[in-house]
């Protein structure tokens, strides 16, 4: 509804499936995977296609380092010199063997945290971006929260076993990763096959190459990160895009994750295929003359659908009610001048505002990716195929 006088309102339903005679198919399997839990979303509108699950709270092991990844990059110190510290090169496990003192991009610290997931690096970032370890890992749970990370606790910048309440989920990191694609930047590093980073002091470079195997694996792969502690077992965060779809798959405690991701996202384009809903101009249908053609959708729509869902999925619009004479004064047409809800069965998957002649229309409508999102954060839970195993 528009929150004003009812006079002012006039509800306009278009009412028309968008496919109408579309065939009815039967409800599709998902893939057997091996994880304890495990995810496949849609990227850009965060519908989840498979899950098995979603909201365990599990150890994540070095997936954690996406978040680490995302600040240093939002930080906007890529180009800053890190002094390397002594607690930094004592960090246990994978390494990009930092020495003490040694000065080093922020920018590299990056590729070496998500290419060859040194921990020395991640701690490295922390301290540098954070200001301290632990002011780090307080802006690590802040933007959980801000993102709507509802089931995760980060208790590091890398994922190690030094703590028993360090975890996330499934769906959570899928919602991280749905946030961190967003950027550039993040997509540019996540998706190097290989990066040379100079070696203060010596005449070689240090070389990373990434450790993520479904970037030669799967085709359609365009980054991700891998995980894998003694405790964690192997966790996996990968993504995909083909035909215009992107898709985020996780798993958690996965023996076979590389097999297990390259089928769900199989899955994932078999079954679903991007519907396109609404397109960006003026709206089809509204039959009052005074806005006959005059009224604009501000952005394209699409969904992911699956062949029997298209004949479930209905538009209505809801206007303002126009003027004695049908025309507006200059400068007094509401902006926006209406809506239009978009529902797949009883589950509203967009509401977009509408223009009167483009007027007040702004690029993507002004409201970011990310306020949508957060918006509807509650209903994505129940925006699933219904295709569930285990």
């Amino acid at each position: 509804m528009l929150y004003t006088s009812k006079k002012w309102i006039l509800p306009i339903l278009i009412a028309v499936m968008v496919f109408p005679y579309a065939p009815f198919s039967a409800h599709a399997d998902g893939p057997g995977v091996s994880a304890r839990a495990a995810i496949l979303m849609d990227q850009d509108s965060g519908r989840i296609l498979y899950a098995r699950n979603e909201h365990r709270p599990m150890r994540i092991a070095s997936i954690t380092k996406i978040m680490t990844a995302i600040l240093a990059i939002e930080s906007g110190k890529l180009q800053d010199r890190v002094t390397v510290s002594e607690k930094a090169t004592k960090t246990e496990g994978s390494s990009l063997y930092l020495k003490p003192g040694e000065h080093i991009s922020l920018n590299d610290l990056v590729y070496g945290l998500m290419l060859r997931s040194g921990n020395d690096s991640a701690v490295a970032i922390a301290e540098y971006v954070g200001g301290s370890f632990d002011g780090f890992v307080y802006m690590m749970n802040q933007k959980a929260r801000e993102i709507g990370m509802k089931n995760t606790l980060f208790r590091n910048p890398h994922g190690l076993d030094d703590h028993d309440d360090h975890y996330s989920t499934a769906y959570d990191m899928a919602v991280l990763t749905r946030y961190a694609m967003e950027n550039p930047k993040f997509r540019e590093i996540s998706s190097s096959a290989i990066y040379r980073s100079p070696q203060e002091g010596e005449k070689w470079d240090r070389v990373w190459r990434n450790k993520n195997k479904m970037l030669k694996r799967y085709p359609y792969s365009t980054g991700g990160k891998t995980g894998y502690t003694r405790l964690a077992k192997r966790t996996l965060v990968s993504t995909a895009k083909k035909d215009g779809m992107g898709l985020i798959a996780v798993t958690l405690n996965d023996p076979d994750d590389w097999e297990d991701h390259a089928a769900m996202f199989n899955f994932g384009y078999r079954t679903f295929h991007l519907a396109s809903i609404v397109k960006k101009g003026v709206v089809d249908g509204i039959k009052l003359k005074a806005y006959k053609n005059k009224i604009e959708a501000s952005r394209d729509f699409r969904y992911p659908l699956m062949k029997s869902e298209k004949k479930e999925v209905q538009k209505s619009v809801t206007l303002y009610q126009p003027p004695k004479g049908g025309k507006w004064k200059e400068g007094a047409i509401p902006k926006p001048i209406g809506k239009m809800k978009v529902m797949l069965g009883e589950t509203m998957i967009a509401d977009l505002p509408l223009y009167y002649e483009g007027k007040g229309l702004v690029k993507e409508d002004s409201k970011t990716f990310w306020s949508v999102f957060k918006d509807m954060v509650a209903s994505l839970f129940s925006i699933s195929s219904g295709v569930r195993h285990g």
